[in-house]
């Protein structure tokens, strides 16, 4: 006989989050504990973490500096942790967030080991129905995703990958238990911010590493070190000035732009400022002049200056040659920062391969194959990046009001208003979503005023009687133009293969996602939105 018994009842939550990151662990203790909302955070791994929970690849470590890469909603939460290094590596990131989720007791009203596979809006009981991979239903009047900007892998759809005798990995679902490379013949299929991160980890212990080159990148010297007792004294005494400083700022790090113009001083003097901002290392480098980013011709004194770099440092002139051939402007694509990337390939046990004018053809048995020639690899490393931005919220099939899926919605590229809300999909937000400044800015930041708005723009919603809230379809096209005029009154969109622009997965339509007006100027927009009562959105009963 058929099973005759009911499916049990959805569960039903005031919010449900989405995600259990840096974005989820504060929207769920302000919509808990500010609110006092029944809220449930459904999250795919085993552990918080977000995006650190998955990317525990070699050198995994972060490149904004530690004491700005936290929480500063808190000052007693601020002052009571204590970073080891000027960049924090993947296990003391993860370290801090366990703290966090601890100190806050948020780990009682967060599902682990819990992926969301659809997500729809039923227009009668203005609520969001959430399907998990278990089958389980959850219903609530808000649904917030928190799902990062660089959670979704891309792992390229090479011929014969399925054939390849050794093992493979992608760097952004790394073993938990780690990968032993020790005697083994590796290759690293991509140069950007992970492939520098982690090519010098693995050449130091693999017997060979083939790293596999299509578009040569910038960086800059971390200068990682053990923070000084002194410096975390100053930390902890300075939360406030911090704070005011990476909230004024266009990119939320803790430093200003220098006011000058590459023109403002010679050529001597240039250099100089380009050497003292070298030795100092990191992202601050792209802070020494304010035209970097606005003029091709100030930013070409930069790219030059780098590229020289590499040429000093990479002893094999024709390597040298091609990791410095780059084609973009310097900070037009996400300007990596490493230990000791270049000097790398100096190792007798590292090669360089050109896959730009040798593309790979394919992955055989035993190994990968370019237009030039067959390398015999133990083990693939893909550090290929991600479906970035979009991709994570996409591959839930999240569907609005009748049926239409968000998938349908952007099939031209993403719309929204404020990378905040989509029109037709009432009541749902998306955290640092495609429109917003993300992946442009030191991420808390982003996150943190994200999650402020949002509670404070539901606690509005029920202080006023009202059940929900959608944009426009005016606002979402004037926000598109608006987002698109501040990506061209910058170089970014001439680097043509950015994952800004979707260029890294294949059939993504190519549309600048983030907003590039700066931080500082995006808060002040959603800020003036608020304070007008909402223009741009309907809010209803």
């Amino acid at each position: 006989m058929p099973d005759m018994t009911p499916a049990p009842a959805a569960r039903s939550f005031d919010a449900l989050i989405i995600g259990a990151g840096f974005s989820g662990l504060y929207q769920l203790l302000c919509l808990r504990d500010r609110l006092g909302l029944n809220v449930q955070v459904l999250e795919a791994g085993d552990g918080v973490g977000g995006t650190w929970y998955w990317n525990r690849y070699p050198g995994a470590r972060c490149d904004s500096e530690s004491h700005s890469y936290n929480y500063t909603f808190s000052k007693e939460l601020f002052e009571e942790w204590e970073w080891s290094e000027r960049y924090p590596e993947q296990p003391e990131i993860m370290r801090y967030l366990n703290h966090v989720a601890d100190r806050f007791d948020l780990k009682r009203d967060i599902c682990f080991g819990t992926r969301v596979v659809a997500a729809r809006h039923d227009e009668a009981a203005g609520s969001w129905t959430v399907t998990t991979e278990a089958g389980e239903k959850l219903t609530a009047q808000f649904l917030i995703t928190a799902v990062g900007c660089l959670s979704t892998a891309n792992v390229p759809a090479l011929p014969g990958l399925g054939d390849f005798a050794g093992r493979w990995y992608h760097t952004g679902q790394w073993p938990h238990e780690g990968v032993d490379f020790r005697g083994k013949r590796v290759g690293l299929v991509g140069t950007g911010s992970t492939g520098i991160q982690a090519t010098p980890v693995i050449a130091e212990a693999a017997a060979h590493l083939t790293v596999f080159q299509r578009t040569p990148n910038y960086s800059v010297p971390a200068h990682n070190a053990p923070l000084t007792p002194e410096f975390r004294q100053w930390v902890r005494h300075n939360h406030a000035e911090l704070r005011r400083i990476m909230q004024s700022t266009p990119n939320g790090h803790p430093f200003v732009i220098e006011d000058r113009s590459v023109w403002d001083v010679t050529a001597e003097q240039r250099q100089a400022i380009y050497e003292a901002a070298w030795a100092k290392g990191g992202l601050q480098f792209r802070a020494a002049f304010r035209d970097l980013l606005v003029d091709k011709e100030a930013n070409d004194t930069a790219a030059a200056f780098l590229k020289d770099k590499i040429r000093e440092i990479v002893k094999d002139p024709a390597t040298a040659e091609l990791l410095a051939d780059i084609d973009h402007p310097y900070a037009a694509k996400r300007p990596p920062i490493d230990s000791d990337y270049f000097a790398t390939f100096n190792r007798p046990n590292v090669t360089l391969a050109d896959v730009r004018r040798a593309p790979i053809e394919r992955i055989t048995p035993a190994g990968i194959r370019t237009a030039a020639a067959e390398y015999p690899l133990d083990i693939i490393v893909f550090a290929t990046g991600f479906d970035a931005m979009t991709g994570p919220l996409l591959r839930m099939n999240i569907e609005g009001r009748d049926g239409r899926a968000l998938a349908e919605a952007w099939e031209a590229g993403p719309r929204n208003y404020l990378g905040l809300q989509v029109a037709g999909f009432p009541n749902l937000f998306t955290i640092t979503g495609p429109g917003s400044p993300s992946v442009l800015c030191n991420m808390p930041v982003a996150i943190e005023q994200h999650v402020e708005w949002i509670t404070d723009c539901i606690a509005r919603l029920r202080a006023d009687g009202l059940a929900r809230i959608e944009p426009t379809e005016a606002a979402m096209d004037d926000w598109v133009t608006q987002v698109n005029d501040a990506a061209h009154a910058t170089l970014l969109p001439q680097a043509h293969h950015s994952w800004y622009l979707g260029a890294n997965v294949p059939g993504k339509p190519r549309v600048f996602m983030p907003y590039a007006g700066g931080m500082a100027r995006y808060r002040a927009i959603c800020d003036e939105v608020a304070a007008a009562g909402y223009p741009g959105f309907m809010r209803g009963a």
